[in-house]
């Protein structure tokens, strides 16, 4: 147990003496934690067995070269010593009286201390025993049953008090485990709960509706099906069945109404017999999944890389040579036929080129660039720029449902993205006789998690086979204008980022949903607080000093561990800068998720290269700046003018 020291061992001990009470405290190791003055008096122990850290068995060892209990043979009394520590070590509570050598009465009551060591309070029950025998004197008309009951009572009535003080005392520690339980249990990012036979909930934390917004918090007592709502409680009903059978279950799902992706896990309660109930933890794993879809497709990318890279040198080749060759024969004389033909294959040979150029937008190591972004500007830009390529005779609608804040994207991703599905959309209104046709827009945010972009068009809208087979590589329907890489390249560009696209058929034609992670951008220029993370101390003085160059007041961490640490404890952190590469297990980009979305403008730097997988995921969370850099890259990084 802990030891207290100084001034607060100075009170404690001024306190103990106050009690008419002999009380000592010895530790698991058998070393006196604190005594009284009254164990001094009562025991007539010399000081240094008094003092912190003594050992119980020198103690035992005076009390019995002092008679304190009785004449023990020499022979005996080490056997004597050594039985008294064996059940200190196995100590269990206990009260009893003694009489001591000079013939009086002492009371021992003994508790067990939590951390281990116990509690002993003597009390000396001298006047009660003389009373008591001075009442046995005096009873003669009393009979010796009744007298005996009396002493017995006396007893009981005093063991009972020792028993109830240890009762209280194991209440109490109950209830403080209890309250420590519950606070930890709310301070979880997870839903914990118990679900009993009758799908009632009998316990929750207040975390539900953390993991599914919209949801009620305080839900002891609710059914299952109407705490959760239909779409969660679909969801997860077979599984609980199975779970009250005794099957326990890890599994995920979306919940379509909050947009989130949520990981449940149940467990029967084997304690309960056969109408167990089941626990429950569920977390919401959006921004995980997230993060795993946007590794996922960098693993085909550099997988479909291996595979093309040689086959794209070999083609390349080949086309440079009928290239060359068709140009010498442009220059020769031959039949006017010959032309069209030379002229034909060349367009071919050119095509084969672009092909390329489109294979390597897909395999190759493209990064996100993440970067402010006005969508209200962006929007216009982007009308400006398609309203030519989509034709006169096509109407294009744009809606913008999206606040004026900036967000968190890559620009010139997300404008190839829309670009391509508005072109796909002028070329479906275009397959329609006598009709111009109309292409609508749609920018919003989805439940505060998702930004969206849905394009509509008045065109025939998707085959079967189209809503199956669009998103693959090559498939197009086209004909031979087609290279079929356009949907496949923004399914691409869309993944890399951990977003999503979806193709279907409205009563008007076809809709591609293009959706992205929500990231808010915080653009506050004004110096303050800034958090470096850098595990090189050279390096973290240099950028130190950069950044007070700027203004801003710099903490320093080398480590997740300590970054996290910071961030709780100081509240005025507007500003982290980590690098990616950093001691220990975790790195730049586990800060940067544990911090979510909104809480505090984040920023990696790193010299990794951008075919990294950890550069490549942390560029879909969080701007990334390359080393090295200057004072002037470092402020534009920062502080985009």
């Amino acid at each position: 147990m802990e030891r207290v020291t100084g001034g607060t061992q100075a009170m404690t001990v001024a306190g103990l003496n106050l009690i008419k009470q002999a009380m000592s405290i010895y530790d698991s190791d058998l070393k006196l934690v604190v005594s009284n003055a009254r164990f001094r008096e009562m025991f007539s122990i010399p000081k240094p067995l008094t003092q912190p850290g003594a050992p119980f068995a020198e103690t035992i060892r005076f009390l019995v070269e002092n008679g304190e209990y009785g004449h023990i043979r020499d022979e005996d009394k080490e056997a004597f010593i050594l039985e008294r520590v064996d059940r200190a070590k196995n100590f269990e509570p206990h009260y009893f009286e003694r009489q001591r050598a000079d013939g009086r009465w002492v009371s021992v009551e003994g508790s067990p201390m939590p951390q281990g060591g116990w509690v002993a309070v003597y009390t000396d029950i001298t006047s009660t025993k003389r009373q008591e025998a001075l009442l046995r004197s005096r009873s003669e008309e009393l009979s010796d049953q009744l007298l005996q009951y009396a002493e017995e009572l006396s007893a009981t009535n005093r063991e009972l008090e020792s028993t109830v003080h240890a009762l209280e005392e194991v209440k109490r520690q109950l209830t403080e485990s209890e309250a420590r339980m519950r606070l930890t249990a709310e301070m979880m990012p997870a839903h914990i709960a118990h679900v009993g036979p009758d799908r009632l909930y009998t316990y929750s934390n207040r975390r539900l509706s953390a993991v599914i917004p919209g949801r009620p918090s305080d839900i002891v007592g609710m059914h299952a099906s109407e705490a959760l709502g239909d779409s969660a409680y679909r969801a997860i009903k077979p599984h609980l069945d199975g779970a009250f059978k005794g099957k326990p279950s890890v599994f995920e799902f979306n919940e379509h109404p909050s947009t989130r992706r949520i990981r449940v896990a149940f467990t029967p309660d084997d304690n309960a017999g056969p109408e167990r109930g089941v626990y429950v933890l569920s977390m919401d794993i959006t921004e995980e999944t997230q993060t795993r879809v946007a590794l996922q497709q960098t693993r085909r990318r550099e997988i479909a890389a291996q595979m093309t890279s040689g086959l794209a040198h070999d083609f390349s080749n080949l086309l440079t040579i009928i290239l060359g060759t068709q140009t010498k024969l442009q220059k020769m004389a031959l039949p006017e036929e010959a032309s069209a033909l030379i002229e034909a294959t060349l367009g071919a040979a050119r095509r084969g080129g672009t092909l390329l150029d489109n294979l390597a937008n897909v395999t190759g190591p493209r990064v996100p660039q993440l970067a402010a972004t006005d969508m209200r500007a962006f929007l216009a830009d982007l009308e400006t720029l398609a309203q030519p390529t989509v034709g006169d005779g096509v109407a294009l609608i744009i809606e913008n449902d999206i606040p004026a804040e900036a967000l968190m994207i890559d620009p010139a991703m997300l404008q190839d993205s829309l670009v391509n599905l508005l072109l796909n959309a002028a070329h479906a209104c275009g397959q329609v006789k006598g009709a111009g046709g109309t292409i609508l827009l749609i920018a919003e945010l989805v439940q505060n998690t998702w930004v969206q972009f849905t394009v509509r068009d008045t065109g025939p809208g998707f085959s079967e086979e189209a809503l199956n087979r669009a998103l693959d590589p090559f498939f197009t329907t086209k004909g031979a204008d087609g290279s079929g890489l356009g949907l496949a390249m923004v399914y691409d560009m869309t993944k890399l980022v951990g977003g999503d696209i979806k193709i279907a058929n409205t009563a008007t034609g076809g809709q591609v949903t293009l959706r992205l992670p929500l990231r808010r951008a915080v653009q506050d220029a004004t110096p303050g607080l800034a958090l470096l993370v850098e595990d090189n101390p050279d390096l973290r003085g240099l950028i130190r000093d950069m950044l007070t160059s700027m203004k801003h007041t710099v903490i320093e961490a080398a480590s997740v561990d300590e970054a996290r640490v910071l961030l709780d404890q100081v509240p005025d952190i507007n500003l982290v800068l980590s690098d990616i590469s950093l001691e220990g297990d975790e790195t730049g980009v586990d800060l940067i998720r544990a911090l979510g979305r909104d809480r505090v403008p984040s920023y990696l730097m790193t010299s990794l290269p951008q075919s990294h997988p950890l550069y490549i995921e942390g560029a879909a969370r969080a701007p990334v700046l390359p080393k090295p850099f200057t004072a002037e890259q470092l402020d534009q990084f920062l502080h985009p003018k």
